[in-house]
């Protein structure tokens, strides 16, 4: 089975790994979160994704519409103007964001005791 048709996430060569190291970084699911419902500007999400370099922002936004997750839309206006929405794929991708964003509120206080356990704060 080619790469490209392999959803197998435990082969090496599987496309649906690829997808998953792509999205599974803190950017990339903060982007996805903060975009939601609506449309966003690069300079909107730029500072609602607290502490995100413009490098980091631009290098995300392209691997998240690489992978059909969000659609860019340019605007031939001066300065250009740039929109980002969220597809359907990327829609259904942001229920699953918003279950990690809950689970991560709900045992944050465990999850804090556990890392002071072994000399770790949170940072």
């Amino acid at each position: 089975m080619s790469k490209q048709l392999s959803g197998d996430i435990a082969r090496a060569d599987s496309l649906a790994r690829e997808i998953f190291s792509d999205i599974a970084n803190k950017w990339a699911l903060l982007i996805i979160e903060t975009i939601g419902d609506s449309t966003k500007r690069f300079t909107e999400l730029k500072v609602e994704v607290d502490g995100i370099s413009h490098k980091m922002l631009t290098q995300n936004l392209r691997l998240l519409e690489r992978n059909g997750l969000v659609v860019r839309v340019l605007h031939p206006t001066v300065p250009p103007r740039v929109d980002y929405t969220l597809t359907e794929p990327g829609q259904a991708l942001r229920v699953a964001v918003d279950a990690m964003c809950s689970w991560t509120t709900r045992y944050l206080e465990e999850i804090e005791e556990a890392r002071s356990r072994f000399g770790h704060s949170a940072s």
